[in-house]
Parts: C-alpha cells; sequence; structure tokens
C-alpha cells in the first residue's frame, strides 16, 4: 500500500512537470472544455514561470512567517519574555483577523500593485500556525529534560538549540506545512493586483469564460499542495521517527 502510494505521488510529480514543460501536449484534453474555438491552453504568460513565481512568493512569505513567529514562541517561552505572550498571540492572530483580500485592499494604495502587498498578506496570515505550534512544542518539552540539560552544564542558548528545538521541531514543522499550504492556495488572490500567480489563469478563465483555464490553474495548485504537503509530512515522520530511537 505504501508503494502504490509513492507510485502515485511520483506519477503527479512527474506528470505536473510534464504539463509545465509541454502544456500543448494536454490540448486535447482541455479542448472539450473550451467555446467558440478559444485556446485550450493559457498561453498569456508561460504555465512553468507563473509556477515559479507563485512557489517564490509562496516559499518568501511562509520563510519569514516561521521566522518571526518561531522568535516570537522562543521569547515568550523564556522566563524573561513570559509577558509578551497576549502581545504575541495577538500579532499572530492579527493575520487571521483581516482576510487576505482585506489586506490587498489596504496594503496596495502603499506598497503599490505586484508582488509586495501580496506578500505581506501571506506573511501576515501564515504567522498563527507557526506561532501556534511553536509555543505548543516549546510548551511540551519536558521540564525534566531541561532540567537535565541544566545539570550537564549547558547554557540556556545551548538548552534550546540542542534539547529544545529538536524535540519541538515535529510540531513546529506541522505548523510550517499547515502555513505553506494555506499560503500557496491563498496566493492564487494576489493575481488580482496584479502579482504573477497561479491565480492569473484562474481570473483568465473566469473573465472569458473558459472553463479549461480555470481547471489548469486549479489543478497545477492543488497538485502542488499535494506534493508539498506530502513532503512535509516525509520529513515529520523522520524527525519523530529519529525522537523516537
Amino acid at each position: 500500500m505504501r508503494l502504490l502510494g509513492a507510485a502515485w505521488r511520483i506519477a503527479l510529480l512527474l506528470g505536473l512537470g510534464v504539463f509545465l514543460a509541454r502544456p500543448d501536449l494536454f490540448a486535447p484534453i482541455f479542448a472539450p472544455l473550451t467555446r467558440f474555438d478559444a485556446p485550450a491552453i493559457y498561453d498569456g504568460t508561460s504555465l512553468l514561470s507563473l509556477t515559479l513565481n507563485h512557489l517564490a512568493l509562496t516559499f518568501a512569505a511562509t520563510l519569514a512567517a516561521s521566522a518571526l513567529a518561531l522568535g516570537l514562541a522562543v521569547l515568550v517561552t523564556r522566563p524573561a519574555g513570559a509577558e509578551f505572550l497576549p502581545f504575541s498571540r495577538a500579532l499572530a492572530n492579527a493575520g487571521q483577523t483581516f482576510p487576505p483580500v482585506a489586506v490587498l485592499a489596504l496594503t496596495v494604495p502603499l506598497l503599490g500593485f505586484g508582488a509586495a502587498p501580496t506578500f505581506l498578506a501571506l506573511f501576515l496570515y501564515g504567522l498563527l500556525p507557526v506561532f501556534e505550534n511553536a509555543l505548543a512544542g516549546l510548551s511540551g518539552v519536558s521540564p525534566g529534560v531541561s532540567e537535565a540539560a541544566r545539570g550537564s552544564g549547558m547554557t540556556g542558548l545551548q538548552r534550546l538549540r540542542l534539547v529544545e528545538l529538536p524535540l519541538a521541531a515535529p510540531v513546529i514543522l506541522a505548523g510550517i506545512r499547515l502555513s505553506a499550504i494555506v499560503s500557496l492556495g491563498t496566493a492564487t488572490v494576489g493575481s488580482t493586483v496584479a502579482a504573477k500567480t497561479l491565480g492569473e489563469v484562474v481570473i483568465a478563465g473566469l473573465l472569458s469564460g473558459n472553463t479549461a483555464f480555470v481547471l489548469q490553474g486549479g489543478l497545477i495548485v492543488a497538485a502542488l499542495a499535494i506534493l508539498i504537503n506530502d513532503a512535509f509530512l516525509w520529513v515529520e515522520g523522520r524527525l519523530r521517527a529519529r525522537l523516537a530511537s
């Protein structure tokens, strides 16, 4: 069963790669979904280029959100920073309070059109999953383990780097995974403010009534979400297995 699952994912990866490299090969499949001799494959911008831009924007926003959220979680789990927990939680929740569309509407006048407002929306939206998981992971480290590390002569920084973060890593990574998947899907909205993402394909299809375009954009994002989610799960599994051994 495990081999079947792995084979299916490899097939999905290969199929996505072929489609992005040579989308024209798939024109006969999408042609029945078009009307009035409209093109079967989106040709406004290279699908490969849009996919790479989409992934780059998602990666950058997830990395920035993870760095800040993890930093806040480390701060509030130290005795000296515990008083900042309400502020940190409020900051992490801010991204969930304002929908990405609202963030785009508010920031476009300040940042202009393109990737910048989209990055900010994804960054804010990705804070909460990482912060809460990092907080849970670090708080869940057994006090006995910390005391043993302290007794062995480790400094606070050494305990954090060598004991607490490794033990909390699977939980933290689960938060980063959720943040990345949410950002991947939400990034499509960025095309409403001229960001070069796969949302461009979907919007073009909706405006022209071309179902083939809509399906292409949606399928690429869905395939990427499955592959990225599986990659994170694989790393999480390896980390948990290492901790259990």
